[in-house]
């Protein structure tokens, strides 16, 4: 296993289970199983709606003495309707007692959007507000906050364009220790991991594989499919790997965390053995070569009309 090195020492495995849409009563065993076989990273957040189960496994883990909590890394999200600075400390709090956790290892703004305190997912424009209202930079306070106290040992962003993490830290002095985006051979994130490279943050990829199993909403008709690339295929051939390994190693070779999801056990055995694999220069260049800056999660749900919400200003392209 290869690791991320945090300025104070601390070590995030460079692969990890990601648990979004892992469904109650999957998602126990998943993260179990996952413990007996090696994973030391777990990728959770409040709004997965599994983090007690999730938890339960945990303390069972442990309780079995099958792993000791300073083993683990265990990273969690603020949700969008708790971005008011008071309100970041509370939605943590709530976190940790559904992990049954003191700590978390690395706590993110799970997306740069802000809705009513009652809203979880908004259907109308007046369930938003405005980043003028609650600005990202007050959030980010919030999280300043909850690392001085230890509740986390390091904070960070999700879906955060250069643009916007720029502006936490000209504001606060405080730059985020990680971000969290969609990245895998078709979105590359080539300037974003420049920039990351370049100010000491790590970059963690979710939907490595392409997100398959993303809500049906979610999904273009005749999108391009990450397993059906020749590139990728031919190089995992060479290899004696799968496709889905390839491409997971490709994200740990070249310096980035990767959170793949799965609650199959196989999957999660191929999965982890993915960190260990070793591409060439040649191999992680052909790879390089397929980059289409195509975006699976596209955000344009958050971009309802009569929000000042746009596609555009989400992702800030090209700044």
């Amino acid at each position: 296993m290869k690791y991320i090195k945090y300025s104070n020492g601390d070590l995030m495995p460079s692969l990890g289970l990601g648990t979004w849409k892992s469904a109650p009563g999957e998602v126990y065993r998943a993260v179990r199983e996952a413990i007996t076989i090696g994973y030391k990273h777990f990728d959770c957040a409040h709004l997965y709606n599994n983090e007690p189960e999730i938890g339960q496994a945990f303390a069972d883990s442990m309780a079995a003495g099958e792993v000791k909590r300073e083993e683990l890394w265990i990273t969690s999200k603020l949700w969008n309707n708790r971005h008011r600075k008071e309100q970041v400390q509370p939605a943590l709090e709530l976190t940790l007692k559904n992990l049954r956790l003191d700590y978390l290892d690395l706590y993110l703004i799970h997306w740069p959007i802000a809705l009513r305190d009652d809203v979880t997912f908004p259907t109308k424009a007046d369930e938003m507000v405005s980043l003028i209202v609650t600005p990202l930079t007050e959030t980010w306070e919030g999280m300043i906050g909850v690392q001085e106290m230890d509740r986390a040992k390091h904070i960070g962003t999700s879906n955060f364009s250069i643009k916007k993490i720029k502006k936490l830290t000209e504001v606060t002095g405080i730059k985020p220790e990680n971000n969290q985006v969609e990245m895998h051979p078709f979105l590359q994130q080539n300037a974003l991991k420049t920039f990351c490279d370049a100010e000491g943050i790590s970059l963690t990829g979710y939907a490595p594989l392409g997100s398959a199993d993303r809500p049906a909403n979610r999904i273009v008709a005749g999108e391009p499919k990450l397993f059906d690339d020749e590139i990728i295929r031919n190089v995992a051939e060479s290899k004696g790997c799968t496709v889905a390994q390839t491409m997971l190693a490709w994200a740990v070779n070249r310096g980035t965390c990767t959170i793949p999801k799965s609650v199959n056990a196989n999957r999660l055995k191929e999965n982890l053995e993915a960190a260990d694999i070793e591409l060439s220069e040649l191999e992680m260049a052909q790879i390089d070569a397929v980059n289409m800056n195509y975006r699976y999660i596209k955000g344009d749900f958050w971009c309802l009309p009569g929000s000042d919400y746009t596609v555009e200003n989400l992702w800030d392209e090209g700044v």
